[in-house]
């Protein structure tokens, strides 16, 4: 194919530039007629029960629109998998700031059939800091407390959960896809409610921000549950957050369905949490043997 002369080229360029514009343009109507199709129990105010506010959730949600068509290029596959009614989104955590979730909840508006909300249970200390408490209420996130999480889940909601935690996230670069220690409080919870789960494999999450230390420690200290160090923070300062430009593949796998008594001693709750992980793992290897590179 011949080479492109520079008036061809700037030609090219101003046309895609045009559509980028056009399409940015478009997200916006797109992200307002799908929020507005998710049904919702608002009070006078505006709110719901937990205080999700569907504007607040629209503006909210363009800019993550915006990285997860342009800037991570998200590859979703087996949304079509999830459950009616209520459902726990089970996913591996990683990328020192929770992008993984971000995406996940953006796929779920933008590829969703219908589209549906999804109801992040956020770490503890998140609650305790100004605006940011305030916020992840109006876009439907909750810091994730059982009760809280049961609540949802009776009232049919779609609830997403990282039962790795911090221990996930926050990992050094060296345990990149082994997945950490999982909590139980998620699997106690299906049982109670009898709700679904779904693994949510994601691939890319682990190069974005890839990790060198943890300071949990000195986390402790400035009242964070960590404190990692990766090539870029904190040597930049809060810019060293930004991540790479990777490329996410996120794969939602089978339903699964467990029968049991959520009270059950901590070693029978453990093997079916173990079902969890084995189906995560299958899935974060397939993801990886599909990419055909970190970037692309």
């Amino acid at each position: 194919m011949n080479a492109l002369n520079p008036i061809e080229w700037l030609a090219v360029a101003v046309e895609q530039s045009a559509g980028l514009r056009l399409s940015w343009s478009d997200l916006s109507s797109e992200i307002d007629r799908k929020v507005d199709s998710i049904p919702s129990q608002l009070n006078g105010y505006g709110y719901d029960p937990w205080g999700y506010d569907p504007e607040s959730f629209k503006r909210y949600l363009f800019p993550l629109a915006l990285l997860y068509r342009y800037y991570f290029r998200c590859k979703t596959k087996g949304l079509e998998k999830i459950p009616e009614g209520r459902v726990m989104l089970i996913g591996n955590h990683a990328g020192q700031v929770a992008f993984d979730g971000l995406m996940v909840t953006t796929a779920l508006v933008l590829e969703g059939q219908p589209p549906r909300l999804v109801r992040g249970m956020g770490e503890y200390w998140l609650g305790s800091l100004p605006w940011l408490n305030v916020l992840m209420d109006r876009v439907g996130s909750v810091v994730g407390t059982q009760q809280s999480c049961a609540d949802m889940l009776r009232q049919g909601e779609c609830v997403m959960a990282f039962p790795e935690g911090v221990r996930g996230m926050n990992k050094v670069y060296a345990d990149a896809y082994k997945l950490m220690r999982f909590g139980n409080g998620f699997m106690r919870l299906a049982l109670e409610t009898g709700a679904p789960v779904v693994p949510v494999s994601i691939v890319g999450s682990e190069e974005q921000q890839p990790g060198i230390a943890n300071l949990k420690g000195i986390g402790t200290l400035l009242g964070m549950p960590s404190l990692p160090l990766t090539l870029t923070f904190p040597w930049l300062g809060p810019l060293g957050l930004w991540p790479l430009p990777v490329r996410y593949y996120m794969e939602f796998g089978d339903p699964m369905y467990f029968q049991g008594d959520a009270g059950e001693d901590d070693e029978a709750i453990e093997a079916k949490v173990e079902e969890v992980k084995a189906a995560l793992r299958a899935q974060l290897q397939r993801g990886r043997e599909d990419r055909r590179s970190i970037f692309f």
